[in-house]
Formats: C-alpha cells, sequence, structure tokens
C-alpha cells in the first residue's frame, strides 16, 4: 500500500516525525514517504499566484496515495499551528483528503503521548471541506518521546512496538476497506 506519512510539526528535532521514520523502517513491506511541512507557509486565502508549489506537491502525493498517516505534535492541547495550516491549504482549493484512509498517531515529551491533539485533529479531519475518513481504532499515543526512541531511531519498548504493529495492521485492512468503495 502507497501511504505518506505527514510530520505535524515543522521542528527540525521533531519527535512525531523520528516515528513516521520508524514506521518507515519497520513497516518496509508498505510504501510508506515521510512528508515534511516545513517548506508550507501559513494560510493565507489571497497568497499571490494561487496555492504554493509545496501545497501543490503535498496534495499531489497524498492524491497519489492509498492511504495517509499523520503523526501530530500537541501545543496547548491542540495541533500545532504549522500542521493546522497545511490542513487549511489542503481544503481550501484542493482536497486531497476526501474519502482519504487517515491513521493518526503521536509522540509528546509528557506521559499522554498527545491524546489531545489526536482529538482535535480527528475533528479537523472530519470537517467539511477536509472529508478524511479518520480511522477510530485504538489511538497511538506515545509518551515520554525524549527517551522513547533508542541511537538508531527506533521505538525501544517492546510492549509498544507490538501495540503499534495491532494498530498499523487494523488501519490497513480499513484503509483497504475504504478503497475499495
Amino acid at each position: 500500500m502507497k501511504i505518506t506519512a505527514i510530520v505535524g510539526s515543522n521542528s527540525k528535532h521533531s519527535a512525531n516525525r523520528k516515528l513516521l521514520q520508524f514506521m518507515s523502517r519497520h513497516f518496509d513491506d508498505q510504501d510508506i514517504t515521510v512528508a515534511d511541512i516545513d517548506k508550507v507557509p501559513m494560510f493565507n486565502e489571497n497568497y499571490p499566484g494561487g496555492d504554493p508549489q509545496s501545497v501543490t506537491d503535498l496534495a499531489q502525493q497524498i492524491e497519489q496515495s492509498d492511504a495517509v498517516i499523520i503523526s501530530c505534535a500537541e501545543h496547548a492541547h491542540t495541533v500545532s499551528s504549522s500542521l493546522k495550516s497545511v490542513i487549511e491549504w489542503l481544503s481550501y482549493n484542493v482536497h486531497p483528503f476526501a474519502n482519504k484512509p487517515v491513521m493518526i498517531v503521536s509522540v509528546s515529551s509528557l506521559p499522554q503521548g498527545g491524546s489531545r491533539a489526536q482529538m482535535a485533529l480527528r475533528q479537523i479531519l472530519n470537517s467539511p471541506g477536509v472529508n478524511a475518513e479518520a480511522w477510530q481504532g485504538d489511538e497511538f499515543l506515545l509518551g515520554n518521546g525524549d527517551t522513547a526512541f533508542d541511537e538508531n531511531g527506533d521505538v525501544k519498548d517492546e510492549g509498544t512496538v507490538k501495540f503499534l504493529d495491532k494498530c498499523f495492521a487494523e488501519f490497513l485492512t480499513f484503509a483497504e476497506r475504504q478503497n475499495a468503495k
């Protein structure tokens, strides 16, 4: 399955990027491409010349994918402003998320793992104009992200990896069903 994995932060040292990079290596039987959002400007409906090329490129990548994974950072109990801005771009002139299966994962330096950001992102993805098919299964929340990865960028805790395996397998089944409709 071809999957676009969106880093939900523009931070240079994002634990959410580490998680998606780990998933790309760990689930190497899938075609997972990690997409950074640091080149996408803040949303502006008066942007000169239409959508920026970075938005057009990301929209095309999502449209050509069978599914999307978004790893969202939590800022002030919600998604990062950079991720919210990207979704605004991707629901204004173009709509690549429409009916696209989306898995939400998150990493936080705190123990709760970004649970509030996941809840907020699910609402955003289900809103008119976005119309994504946000997966409603188990939530993958990785807490204590500062110490969760080893020196190779792999998730250290074996039980956490097993739970990620379970969540991802369930998401793939959901995505296959959604794409068959």
